[in-house]
């Protein structure tokens, strides 16, 4: 963006404020009176009261001095006042348009861009507008009001003189001019490094129970100073640039003063100006001089908000994904049920997430969405939630394409609990009546309870007053997640979204929950994600998905009848038996079966093993298994889910019935990956110990397993 791009745009935000400015630049006229009126009183000072010694005049000409700086300064500090007020306006309304925007936008953006990125906008980029702005009065419009007044003014003087000033005009513009374009780009590129760095550095906040767990300090250290090198020479590159600029500038006034004042006082000496005049056109030349250094330095921070302009345009002109039509109608209260045909969508326009997808969902039926992670489940949700809009196909509600009906009124008959839920830094009471805010006291208290969280709430010093914290981090991940069940419910709605909304929560907790959503559904539409298909088996219909596709539907006894994808992750997640408190757990022979090195083991033995396992529980975000320990342990995940990780990267998810470390049972190598918790688990383990007690009973064991491990990695 040039300087001349940077001033239109600047004066585009100024432009509410017009009636202002104005006033604002009539006071400044003042200003730029007073400063010719002592450049001019020179020259009747010197010829009139000091060379004719007249005392009449100098009391006039310091008297009126006097009367206007009085006056001018008084009507400075009004044009500050108002002024200060033009700039915090502007400021204000660029926060209030930015933020008005992104809460437009789609959630596709959020996903893309990093949340340093955004808030640069609002700090640095919007800090540096603000600055710009604030020093256009006496960097910028005093300076050009006085540039044009000295300018006339030594015209009147002594034209020959004038006509030498002139020369510095485009000698000190040029420099600027050349390299604002240059400057502009570079404060863009610093930007978003600073952008990067903020990012970089909320990232290890957050990350810090990972840093530590995994003594990941050093490669965190080295990143950083990575980014912070590239910030670096982004800094010094337009810390140059900007000091060249008012150099340039400096440069070509400085060597102008020093020729006007030879050509002056050759004129003095030749009798052809007087020193009064000689005097008055050597200030008002100063005054012009230094008005010219002040807009030569101010141009270096017009490039530099130009940059900073430029960042908030590109948030301001980000278009969302999802738009109400100009003739979207209000979605009437849901009758009939909803309904996918020949749905098809992509996150990243390359893979497709669902492909294909036709399903009907009748009102008042609980239908669950089921089948590996990455399959499109909770894709799904999102375009009914319309949180993206189909690339192809239709998501419509009795027969309303919800393209053409507002965002609004649809998500009015909706409510949901996520996966991952937050809270905001309020009150537990404020929390819960976000979903519905003219909820009573007693109706936030009822869904509390129906959330099985009104007992916690209750026993905090100050009950549900207390304050959720920044997040929620006040609380745990399953009382996080029962607070977004009560916020979901004191909304009443027709549509009832859960995405995996009891994976947080331990065994006996997650049955009342469900319990507690089996009877708040009654009467309602229920949606639900879940990898854990214990809570399905009572659902109208499950829709088995699988690389983007619907492969199988039906009731829970269907789809095992057929044997297929359900059919197995079923089998996959049976053969335990947990105690109503999740507290203990047991597998059957017949499950141990099923994974691979033992799948040759005598029956007798697999009983004997089965026997041998030891329940063990961990909470979420603790690491069970760490990169490059000796494995000494065997873990079959019961419940919960955890993220494998490899040098602190994510390369899969495990949830209810996988399995992990099996080979630790036969040899002592190191563990090639870390294994943490991402909800509460439960884990039946079996140690390498107690293992090589069962073979030396069964000496045959330790060949049979071996024989099928090596078939597996083949």
């Amino acid at each position: 963006m040039t300087i001349t791009q940077s001033l239109r745009k600047l004066l585009g935000y100024l432009g509410p404020q017009r009636g202002r400015m104005a006033l604002v630049v009539l006071a400044s006229l003042l200003d730029m009176g007073l400063n010719a009126q002592l450049s001019v009183s020179f020259k009747y000072l010197i010829d009139k009261a000091i060379g004719e010694k007249n005392e009449r005049i100098l009391g006039l000409i310091v008297l009126s001095l006097a009367v206007s700086v009085v006056v001018v300064s008084l009507a400075g500090v009004w044009r500050d006042r108002q002024y200060s007020r033009i700039v915090g306006n502007l400021a204000a309304d660029l926060r209030h348009r930015m933020f008005e925007h992104m809460q437009r936008l789609s959630l596709g953006y959020y996903s893309r861009t990093q949340a340093g990125e955004i808030l640069s906008r609002f700090s640095g980029d919007l800090a540096s507008v603000e600055a710009t702005v604030l020093n256009g009065v006496p960097w910028g419009i005093l300076p050009l009001l006085d540039i044009l007044l000295s300018t006339i003014l030594i015209f009147l003087l002594d034209w020959r003189l004038a006509l030498v000033a002139l020369v510095s005009f485009p000698l000190a513009l040029a420099g600027p001019r050349l390299l604002s374009g240059r400057t502009a780009s570079a404060a863009v590129d610093r930007r978003q490094e600073e952008a990067g760095l903020v990012s970089a550095v909320q990232e290890n906040v957050a990350a810090q129970a990972l840093v530590k767990a995994f003594g990941l300090e050093r490669m965190a250290l080295s990143k950083f100073e990575q980014q912070n090198g590239r910030l670096r020479g982004a800094s010094s590159r337009l810390g140059f640039l900007m000091l060249v600029m008012e150099r340039s500038a400096g440069f070509s006034t400085q060597i102008l003063q020093v020729a006007v004042m030879g050509a002056g006082g050759y004129l003095v000496f030749r009798g052809q100006m007087t020193v009064g005049t000689f005097a008055a056109f050597q200030s008002l030349f100063v005054t012009l001089a230094n008005s010219i250094g002040y807009v030569a330095q101010y141009l270096p921070q017009l490039s530099q908000a130009g940059g900073s302009m430029l960042r908030i345009e590109e948030l301001l002109s980000e278009a969302p994904q999802v738009e109400d039509a100009g003739t979207a109608l209000n979605l009437p209260v849901m009758r009939r049920g909803i309904e996918l045909r020949d749905v098809t969508f992509s996150y990243n326009g390359q893979r497709k997430n669902l492909d294909g997808v036709s399903l009907r969902i009748p009102r008042g039926s609980s239908v669950a969405f089921v089948g590996p992670s990455g399959s499109g489940k909770s894709t799904i949700l999102s375009l009914v939630m319309r949180f993206y809009d189909p690339a192809k196909g239709s998501v419509s509600i009795d027969g309303f394409d919800l393209k053409q009906v507002t965002q609004e009124s649809l998500r009015a008959q909706t409510a949901v609990v996520f996966q991952e839920n937050f809270l905001f830094e309020t009150s537990i009471r404020e929390n819960i009546r976000t979903a519905r805010p003219s909820a009573t006291d007693a109706e936030i208290e009822t869904a509390a309870r129906a959330a099985g969280i009104h007992d916690v709430i209750s026993a905090l010093p100050e009950g549900y007053d207390t304050s959720a914290g920044q997040g929620g981090k006040r609380f745990s991940g399953g009382q996080r997640q029962r607070l977004a069940i009560a916020r979901a419910l004191v909304r009443n709605p027709e549509i009832l979204v859960l995405d995996e909304a009891t994976s947080a929560l331990d065994g006996a907790s997650e049955t009342l929950i469900n319990e507690t959503i089996a009877r708040a559904s009654a009467g309602r539409t229920v949606l639900s994600v879940t990898h854990r298909l214990g809570p399905v088996t009572t659902m109208d219909r499950i829709f088995f998905l699988d690389g983007g596709r619907v492969l199988e539907e039906g009731t829970h006894a269907e789809l095992l009848a057929r044997n297929g994808g359900y059919a197995r992750l079923w089998q996959k997640q049976s053969g335990f038996v947990v105690t109503p408190a999740g507290d203990r757990a047991q597998v059957t022979p017949a499950r141990l079966r099923d994974i691979a090195i033992l799948s040759a083991v005598e029956e007798q033995t697999l009983a004997e093993i089965a026997r041998s396992f030891l329940t063990e529980l961990f909470p979420a975000g603790r690491t069970i298994v760490h990169e490059g320990d000796i494995g000494d342990k065997f873990y079959i995940l019961v419940r919960g889910t955890v993220e494998v990780l490899k040098a602190g990267a994510r390369v899969a998810v495990l949830d209810d019935g996988d399995y992990f470390g099996e080979m630790a049972l036969l040899t002592d190598a190191r563990r090639n990956a870390s294994v943490r918790t991402i909800a509460e688990c439960t884990c039946l383990v079996l140690a390498r110990e107690h293992f090589h007690a069962l073979m030396e009973r069964a000496p045959n064991l330790r060949e049979s397993m071996l024989t099928a491990a090596a078939a597996r990695t083949k």
